[in-house]
């Protein structure tokens, strides 16, 4: 059983997620810190009402950004933890936290990566017309959303969606998603091979993902 630590910003629903696949055992791991960068964020809730250790980093106290990641690392480190997981965490790591954690981080995007990277993921789909988006777990490098892919679900975008209509369904795909990517990692079943992460042994048709909801507004 390894130790995650999880990084938020704000309400930590992927968080939550985790957590009810850890109870459920379906990741074979235990949450040994969440750390925030706002004292606010209500993913700090989430992990207390379960006894998670909580940590709250304040961003603005640090001169410089790798000052801010050698500190989380520092966290991280003490309580011996050995895969990160971004959920909803609203800063670009700098090589130092890399450097610590090289292909043990990994990230959740909005948008099937390497389409839309960035912020305001869900106004750029519906402005450009795409008629499928969904999530990307990858893994984190020194760019944004540029690392290499793990998995990804597909979610149609209907005609009548609004950025909230096609966020809201999304979010129900990264509660599977995450948790899937977790549990492969967790499992050594993963390798990455230039750009390309290979799954050992291949995701069976029960693990796979692929589109919900079907492609009608009906």
């Amino acid at each position: 059983m390894i130790n995650i630590g999880v990084l938020i910003s704000g309400g930590g629903s992927n968080l939550q997620s985790v957590i009810d696949n850890i109870k459920s055992g379906y990741i074979n791991a235990r949450i040994a810190v969440v750390i925030s960068d706002n004292k606010n964020a209500y993913g700090l809730i989430r992990a207390s009402e379960v006894e998670i250790d909580t940590e709250t980093v304040d961003f603005p106290s640090f001169d410089h950004r790798s000052d801010y990641d050698a500190h989380i690392v520092a966290i991280l480190k003490r309580y011996d933890v050995e895969l990160v997981v971004l959920a909803g965490y609203m800063k670009v790591v700098t090589p130092v936290f890399i450097d610590a954690y090289k292909n043990k981080i990994l990230n959740i995007h909005p948008a099937l990566l390497p389409s839309f990277p960035g912020l305001h993921v869900q106004k750029k789909t519906l402005e450009y017309g795409a008629k499928f988006s969904g999530c990307t777990v990858h893994f984190v490098d020194e760019g944004v959303d540029t690392g290499p892919i793990i998995a990804q679900a597909v979610v149609p975008v209907l005609d009548d969606d609004t950025e909230e209509s096609l966020s809201s369904r999304i979010l129900k795909q990264e509660h599977k998603l995450y948790p899937l990517a977790i549990r492969l990692y967790t499992q050594n079943r993963l390798t990455i091979e230039g750009r390309r992460v290979m799954v050992s042994p291949p995701i069976s048709h029960d693990e796979r993902i692929n589109i919900a909801p079907p492609h009608s507004s009906g």
